[in-house]
């Protein structure tokens, strides 16, 4: 017997063949990653001799199957085509996705409608999986994610106890690198520009500014507290920006008014640090001379700015990669164990510092 009959070839047999469980052929059809190379060979090997022909309509009616992935981004349009970061992040999904049958659907959602839309959308199961980009700490899509038991990773987190299956960078670590190089080059009156609060990258690249100045000795406020205002020491040194470059030229300006002696600036993205620069330039303040500046993601901005931007290097296209990775395991094997996944980051050290 050679192991084929005259009928079409099931999957077990090819699991036999190649000598794997039916799970792994599985695995290999749906594109999961977490399949050894040799199980791989082994399987598309078997496939070849066998002649086996996935059934594409009935493994998508058996398993719920669209054989499609929405990535989500809750931000203005603006912010999507403005911001290197989402390019990047899209960049690294669609190639992880390049070599799987998935379809990756782009969706902004910017209203509450357009919210309520989605979710219709997703309770009539027409994706296997969801991307979110851009996470906001009120953002209920997580939470109904959950209740639909649809598998989904996040780019970031709500918080530390965050129970969505998420791919982040070393927020706070980054940070606190930043800082503490504007420090160690002597600058004495650090101040930041954060991001919008509600999001928790923002606040983690916070934490690691008042981790930075309080390791000094230069205050910093307390880790957790608000971003303007306060009694905190150093309190007037922190300036609320949005991660916009007009963000960025608002807290800058607050920033002088309050402390026109601030000699270093961290701002907690590079499209905001491109805000502050400006507004510098415009009031006569030499960058680095007068007043160090540090941006964060190493985005083209960083390296074509004058002087070139000193930032804080976040994989982005990486974690794009990694969070298309994650999901495919989870649509492949619906496990209930979520993944956290946090990157490391690194100071690129330029002329602005």
């Amino acid at each position: 017997m050679n192991g084929r009959h005259s009928g079409r070839p099931t999957l077990e047999e090819v699991a036999v063949r190649a000598g794997v469980g039916r799970g792994t052929v599985s695995r290999v059809i749906n594109g999961s990653p977490r399949v050894s190379d040799r199980a791989k060979a082994a399987v598309e090997a078997a496939i070849a001799e066998l002649g086996y022909v996935p059934n594409r309509a009935a493994r998508a009616l058996a398993g719920n199957r669209t054989d499609a992935i929405a990535l989500v981004i809750p931000e203005p349009e603006t912010r999507l085509f403005a911001e290197p970061y989402f390019s990047d992040i899209i960049r690294g999904i669609g190639a992880e996705l390049a070599d799987t049958d998935m379809q990756l659907l782009l969706t902004l959602i910017r209203t509450p409608k357009e919210r309520a839309r989605f979710g219709q959308y997703l309770a009539a199961h027409r994706v296997d999986g969801v991307l979110l980009v851009s996470v906001h700490e009120d953002d209920p899509l997580p939470d109904l994610l959950e209740q639909l038991e649809m598998p989904a990773v996040l780019n970031g987190r709500r918080s530390d106890l965050e129970s969505v299956s998420y791919v982040d960078a070393d927020n706070v670590g980054g940070a606190r690198a930043a800082v503490a190089h504007l420090i160690d080059r002597g600058r004495r009156r650090v101040a930041t520009i954060t991001g919008p609060l509600d999001m928790y990258v923002a606040r983690a690249r916070l934490d690691g500014y008042r981790q930075a100045m309080a390791d000094a000795g230069l205050g910093g406020g307390a880790a957790g507290g608000g971003a303007t205002g306060g009694s905190g020491a150093g309190e007037e040194l922190i300036a609320a920006g949005d991660f916009t470059e007009e963000g960025g030229r608002r807290a800058m300006r607050e920033l002088l008014a309050r402390r026109p002696d601030v000699d270093g600036v961290f701002a907690a993205s590079d499209v905001m640090a491109a805000g502050a620069r400006a507004v510098l330039r415009e009031e006569g303040r030499r960058v680095p001379g007068d007043v160090a500046l540090v941006g964060f993601e190493d985005s083209a901005i960083a390296r074509h700015m004058d002087p070139a931007l000193t930032s804080v290097r976040q994989p982005t296209e990486e974690m794009g990669r990694t969070m298309a990775r994650v999901l495919l395991e989870e649509i492949a094997e619906r496990a209930a164990v979520r993944r956290h996944v946090v990157l490391a980051t690194e100071l690129v050290q330029r002329e602005s510092v």
